[in-house]
């Protein structure tokens, strides 16, 4: 059995070349190109490959691939976009040797790209399952054409190593779920509050204490989840999701049957309720001036109000959050606490007052690089003498608009979260209110039902 999976590289030729020029000096420069550098280097280490026997390529020689890449691009003009695929082929344990492991991968290789690109190949016995690398350029050496990533190649790509899993003897899945993006499997393999372990913890819990499908629906309910326990395969999303994510995709064992089999194991007389924690200590002015379902513009004010939801304030607290809505956002609370520190740094307290600091910004970077402009120009006219200090003076202006653009960037962030944080608290507050108006209904109808007795 092999599981496989493919994604994109982004990146510049010039970041290729630099690359190539001085591998260390690249890497320390410029860590957001790291994914691509990881391929080339991590695909390749010795200690993960045997020393090197586990590694192969196509079309290229594996020892010069990354500058016979460079040329094809060069070659035929496609210098933008993205510049390299990464995927991989895992294996299941204890099931292949890493010889078989290693032709099975240039097999699959071979007939899925073999055709038109330049691709490396490598086996890792660094894990608990042997794994293959794939690394092929986005630029095809016969034609210049860019490699299409679709679903069909998707489906082509399992299609043809299940077959050629199944050829050496292998397992092979025969319903094969949608997996989760990349982001998101790595988030879970990290042990980090994706939508689907969040949806697991939930769904255990429901299972744990009802004693019918019943009490698990409410449970769940109560919760915020909708429910569609119909047919045969039993599903929920949250309001957010347009799609229902299956139970039997977040565990094969979650089948109606064996849900209900399983049901009641901490629960007491009968059902337990879910359970919701609170925020504590909210100051009572920040808490006042929360109006739900009223969209505001004091986004700085909307941010820590959502801070104390998520349990970031006050500062050492051990508070959790325990709704579905707020738990997925843990995993963002780094990026969450930038993006406080960048408003209370710089004033900024409405969208207004983020506006016009996107403005300074713009403007600033516009005056940078037209001085950058000027000075480039100085340099071509330079004496030897000179040209120095000007490309220093230049790296210092490139340093401040890169610096600039890192603000812009996170400005702009501010804006687009600020209406997805106004979104999950407003359905965090209708869960509640839905909430309390179900138990009052439920007290009055045991009232009335008490009354005519």
């Amino acid at each position: 059995m092999a599981v496989t999976s493919l994604w994109h590289i982004e990146g510049r030729l010039k970041d290729l070349i630099d690359y190539v020029e001085n591998p260390e000096k690249t890497i320390a420069a410029k860590p957001e190109l790291q994914p691509l550098w990881d391929v080339i280097s991590y695909v390749s280490r010795p200690e993960a490959t045997e020393q090197g026997e586990y590694v192969s390529s196509i079309n290229c020689l594996k020892e010069i691939a990354l500058r016979q890449m460079i040329l094809t691009k060069k070659q035929y003009g496609k210098e933008d976009g993205y510049i390299a695929w990464h995927g991989y082929q895992s294996f299941k344990p204890d099931e292949v040797t890493p010889k078989e492991a290693h032709e099975i991968g240039l097999q699959t290789a071979r007939e899925m790209w073999g055709d038109r690109f330049q691709i490396i190949i490598t086996t890792h016995l660094d894990k608990d399952h042997l794994h293959n690398h794939f690394c092929f350029n986005s630029v095809s050496f016969i034609d210049g054409g860019k490699y299409d990533y679709s679903k069909s190649e998707r489906r082509r790509m399992i299609e043809i190593s299940d077959r050629i899993c199944a050829e050496h003897g292998l397992s092979v899945i025969k319903n094969p779920h949608k997996a989760p993006s990349r982001p998101v499997w790595l988030d879970e393999k990290a042990g980090k509050p994706t939508r689907y372990n969040v949806y697991r913890a939930d769904v255990r819990e429901a299972i744990d204490y009802s004693r019918s499908q019943k009490y698990m629906e409410e449970y769940l309910r109560r919760k915020g989840y909708i429910i569609d326990f119909t047919g045969k395969h039993w599903k929920i999303r949250l309001p957010q999701y347009e799609h229902f994510t299956r139970l039997d995709t977040l565990n094969e064992k979650w089948t109606p049957e064996n849900i209900l089999r399983s049901m009641g194991r901490g629960a007491t007389f009968g059902s337990r309720r879910a359970y919701i924690s609170y925020p504590p200590q909210m100051p009572q002015d920040l808490k006042d001036w929360f109006q739900p379902f009223h969209r505001t513009s004091h986004i700085y004010r909307l941010y820590l109000h959502y801070c104390y939801l998520l349990g970031y304030l006050p500062k050492n607290t051990d508070y959790k959050p325990t709704s579905p809505y707020l738990k997925e956002d843990l995993k963002k609370i780094d990026e969450i606490s930038e993006q406080v520190r960048y408003m209370g740094k710089y004033g900024i307290e409405t969208l207004d007052d983020l506006y016009a600091d996107r403005a300074k910004i713009e403007s600033d970077m516009d005056r940078l690089i037209e001085i950058r402009t000027k000075l480039q120009n100085k340099i071509r006219r330079a004496t030897p003498e000179t040209k120095e200090t000007l490309r220093e003076e230049k790296a210092g202006v490139t340093a401040r608009i890169t610096e600039l653009r890192k603000q812009l960037k996170t400005n702009k962030g501010i804006e687009e979260r600020s209406v997805k944080i106004q979104e999950k608290t407003d359905m965090f507050y209708a869960n509640e209110i839905a909430a309390k108006q179900a138990e009052q209904q439920k007290l009055r109808a045991k009232r009335k039902g008490g009354r005519e007795r």
